[in-house]
């Protein structure tokens, strides 16, 4: 028999559950199950990998902490993964025990959270533990409580043996009738080939940037290419150009949709605008030509646009406020 246990917690030192879970394994292991631990904090760049590791696994443990406010956000990112990338079929056959220990209010819901998020998964709910803690030493002291995870642990070592079963759920209807994955319906094999491809940050940045150039290749195809006038916006710079002493600044601008970036270099009193780009720049900028347009006709300046984010900026922010200054738009 294997038990995996999914640590969802921030791993700190009074962390009461930690506590439970090591007490927990210890019993597990005398009953001479293989136990296996996941502290999903270790793994929160493949997350969306860690379902898989259900598939070796008789029966699982979900652990975690409320802190503040529900069971956190590595297990719910572990349980969202379950969803889009888990093998449901796998998760039938496996018993699930939820421990959720608090610091604060809200232990009985975190618990309820786990065990309704299984049978939704289309798992196995079994007995769980839940409590709240004020002093984690008196707590560990307490020799009654002790035996009451003992006792939970000899519970789910029982369960998951003999197989009990349970009367059917509400949750389990709603997931037959209602919910469903949502886009491709996937076989195991090919979410836990996906699962990897989502935790690799290279793959997804080349796979966004595969997207753009397709867009704008179908843009073509349809007659709708991307505008390459090199004059562009340069003549309403030139002519809302408002000099100041001894400002040297440089300044590009990414327009979305376009191939090419705008290079403005300013020099006191002199004004160059140009298609490309030449270092340095002191000033990165990216915006779409719709807010430009905007900025152009006056509805919208640079400053307004950074602060709602409809323009992304990089560099000298000092430099950026000048913007502003040196270009005024009047509606």
């Amino acid at each position: 028999m294997k038990v995996n246990i999914y640590y969802g917690g921030r791993g700190l030192l009074d962390d009461p559950t930690l506590y439970v879970v090591n007490k927990m394994q210890e019993v597990l292991t005398e009953l001479r199950v293989e136990v296996e631990r996941y502290n999903i904090y270790e793994h929160k760049n493949s997350i969306s990998t860690l379902p898989q590791t259900v598939k070796d696994a008789d029966g699982i443990i979900l652990a975690t902490t409320v802190e503040w406010l529900g069971i956190g956000g590595y297990m719910q990112q572990f349980l969202d993964a379950c969803w889009l990338y888990g093998d449901k079929e796998k998760f039938a056959s496996t018993y699930m025990q939820p421990i959720v220990m608090s610091t604060t209010y809200g232990e009985r819901e975190g618990e309820l959270t786990l065990e309704s998020a299984w049978e939704i998964l289309g798992g196995l709910p079994c007995s769980g533990i839940c409590g709240y803690v004020d002093d984690l030493v008196t707590f560990e002291m307490n020799r009654e409580y002790t035996l009451i995870i003992e006792k939970k642990a000899e519970n789910l070592y029982r369960t998951i043996s003999q197989k009990i079963k349970s009367l059917p759920t509400s949750n389990q209807a709603v997931t037959r009738t209602v919910l469903r994955t949502q886009k491709m319906e996937l076989t195991p094999q090919e979410s836990e080939q996906l699962s990897k491809y989502v935790s690799d940050d290279m793959y997804v940045k080349q796979q966004k940037e595969d997207i753009e150039e397709l867009a704008s290749m179908f843009r073509d195809m349809l007659g709708q290419p991307e505008e390459d006038d090199d004059a562009a916006y340069i003549s309403e710079l030139e002519a809302h150009f408002v000099p100041q002493e001894d400002f040297h600044a440089n300044y590009l601008f990414m327009l979305d949709g376009r191939k090419k970036t705008l290079m403005v270099q300013v020099k006191g009193e002199e004004l160059n605008c140009f298609y490309g780009q030449k270092e340095p720049v002191d000033v990165y900028t990216r915006l779409t030509t719709d807010v430009m347009n905007d900025i152009i006709k006056g509805r919208m300046t640079f400053q307004r646009a950074f602060m709602t984010g409809e323009m992304t900026a990089k560099g000298n922010f000092k430099t950026l406020r000048m913007l502003d200054r040196i270009f005024i738009f009047e509606n």
